[in-house]
């Protein structure tokens, strides 16, 4: 039985109570199980009498033994004691806290998925960063962060779309050309422009490309370098993702919607629903109305359309295209941001905290040595994807930047995520699962097979690490669907180690393997199902996390 499955059971106990009289309340959508801190408190505890006692008007423990009296007579419970102030604790029949493993070893990679948020069309839009450099630091955890909420997202039933916004128009453009025409001339970058090796690589490419491009008029040669300069950017952009094992469902360049005309249709929308006016020259949207501290600017004295009236566009254009929630993931730089994305969307007539959901991440930081790690040489002032991957590895990677809250700034030791011991999580959680491979392996060679679901004894899994792990298995479902709801991929990380610590336990306490001539028994083949069960958490946690989770180490 998992906590799933004890949740239905409690809420049946209640609404029976409920039916026959004895207990008026309204059953409750959802029932707390929580595993005891204290093994021998039983298998699971539920605080539902504590929470039903004020609307009953009774006492919590008289409602705590009304509810244990329903759960005695099911099938699969053994005893239900009540403790403190009104406490359930509920210990399993043998063996059907041991049917997990065979639960989960059944389901394979479909083990802890859901369809909690099933009918949901999400798009989830995440790095966006500008096509005048490579991934920096702060971008690549946005990648980690955002690849796996996505996966978690789905993992919960969602049907989400990846988005990358191409930001392939406006003034940083113009810079970024300039930037590529000086390299090109042998001239130094311009104050504002884009400075690194990569600006020299990029320029030299691009003369290579166009043959006699330095002797046509500057104008010319800007063109050239605007155009070809960002597709090559963008190329490396996506490949560099790509290596991370970060592949995006739609790449959108903003410059399509100047060219479609979308700008012109989501002012025109935003005129029609009353918000927009004139003044000064300029074409506003008034989001003071809804809690902006200012007015914003669509349109220029001058003609020129604002980035806020790309991003009306783009948000337009997100709802037109099917999509129930937009959720965006930025930087701490752009914490300003929020409040008039949020007063264009109402601006559109739609509700914020239905159809719009922004994260905000803060910064990281590198470190080697004790000492901070400031410098590229390829970018010229920030720390860019691949030298990160190059310092520690794809997985490294994705772990580090995955394992802690986005609201929490980072200080990632280059010299920890790249050592090949325990005191790194991410080799810890990938050692874990090599090792059970190994014993599946072992077991194979003594001919040793998991065999027929039906034929395992689960009762033999009676040792106390053995109900640990058992426990540990069974929280993954919930740990995912916690995470997708607090988009917090962190979760996942956090309760792999401790799955990965749960089995090492067990492993030191309880022998799966017959040695020398001992004759395979139940438990040996009771416990390799116990094995592979951890296995496929832990397998498909690191999935979920885009981390692969090896057969050997």
């Amino acid at each position: 039985m998992t906590p799933e499955q004890l949740r239905d059971v409690v809420r049946s106990a209640v609404a029976s109570a409920v039916q026959r009289g004895a207990l008026a309340v309204a059953v409750p959508d959802d029932v707390v199980v929580e595993r005891p801190r204290n093994p021998e408190h039983g298998d699971y505890a539920t605080n539902v009498a504590l929470r039903l006692a004020k609307a009953a008007g009774r006492p919590p423990r008289e409602v705590a033994e009304l509810l244990a009296g329903e759960l005695r007579g099911h099938q699969g419970i053994a005893t239900v004691d009540v403790a403190g102030p009104g406490f359930l604790n509920v210990t399993f029949v043998s063996g059907v806290l041991g049917a997990i493993a065979v639960e989960a070893v059944t389901a394979g990679k479909s083990y802890g998925r859901t369809d909690a948020l099933a009918g949901q069309k999400l798009n989830l839009e995440f790095v966006s960063a500008n096509p005048t450099g490579p991934v920096h630091i702060g971008a690549v955890r946005w990648a980690a962060v955002g690849d796996a909420l996505g996966r978690l997202l789905e993992a919960g039933g969602a049907d989400v779309t990846r988005e990358y916004y191409f930001n392939d128009a406006g003034s940083q453009i113009d810079r970024f050309a300039r930037s590529l025409q000086a390299a090109a001339q042998g001239r130094p970058v311009p104050e504002d422009g884009y400075a690194g090796a990569y600006i020299e690589d990029i320029a030299a490419e691009v003369v290579a490309a166009e043959p006699g491009l330095l002797e046509r008029p500057d104008d010319e040669q800007l063109a050239v370098f605007r155009s070809r300069g960002v597709e090559l950017m963008w190329v490396e952009i996506r490949s560099s993702l790509a290596e991370f094992g970060v592949v995006f469902d739609v790449y959108f360049s903003e410059r399509t919607l100047h060219e479609a005309g979308s700008l012109d249709k989501a002012i025109a929308r935003l005129r029609e629903q009353g918000q927009v006016f004139e003044a000064d020259g300029a074409v506003w949207l008034r989001t003071t109305s809804f809690g902006d501290d200012k007015d914003r600017v669509l349109v220029k004295g001058d003609g020129e359309p604002t980035y806020f009236a790309a991003d009306c566009a783009y948000y337009l254009d997100k709802r037109e295209r099917g999509f129930d929630k937009v959720l965006i993931m930025l930087g701490a730089d752009h914490t300003g941001y929020v409040g008039r994305y949020k007063a264009l969307v109402s601006a559109f007539g739609d509700e914020p905290d239905a159809h719009l959901e922004i994260l905000i991440g803060q910064l990281v930081n590198l470190v080697k040595g004790g000492e901070p790690v400031r410098m590229s040489k390829r970018a010229g002032n920030v720390i860019n994807l691949g030298d990160l991957v190059e310092a520690i590895g794809a997985d490294a990677a994705r772990y580090a930047l995955a394992r802690a809250s986005i609201d929490q700034q980072i200080d990632l030791d280059l010299d920890l995520w790249s050592r090949k011991t325990n005191d790194n999580p991410v080799f810890y959680v990938q050692y874990a699962h090599a090792r059970i491979a190994s014993v599946l392996r072992g077991a194979d060679a003594l001919g040793l097979a998991l065999g027929e679901p039906g034929a395992v004894d689960t009762a033999q899994l009676s040792h106390p690490r053995e109900s640990d792990l058992l426990r540990a298995v069974a929280e993954f479902p919930r740990v995912l669907s916690a995470a997708a709801e607090l988009r917090a991929p962190h979760r996942v990380a956090r309760y792999l180690e401790e799955l990965a610590g749960t089995y090492h336990r067990f492993y030191d306490s309880c022998r799966v393997l017959p040695r020398g001539d001992e004759e395979a028994t139940p438990l040996n083949t009771a416990r390799l199902w116990l094995c592979a069960a951890t296995a496929t958490v832990l397998g498909n946690g690191l999935a979920v996390l885009g981390v692969h989770a090896p057969e050997r180490m």
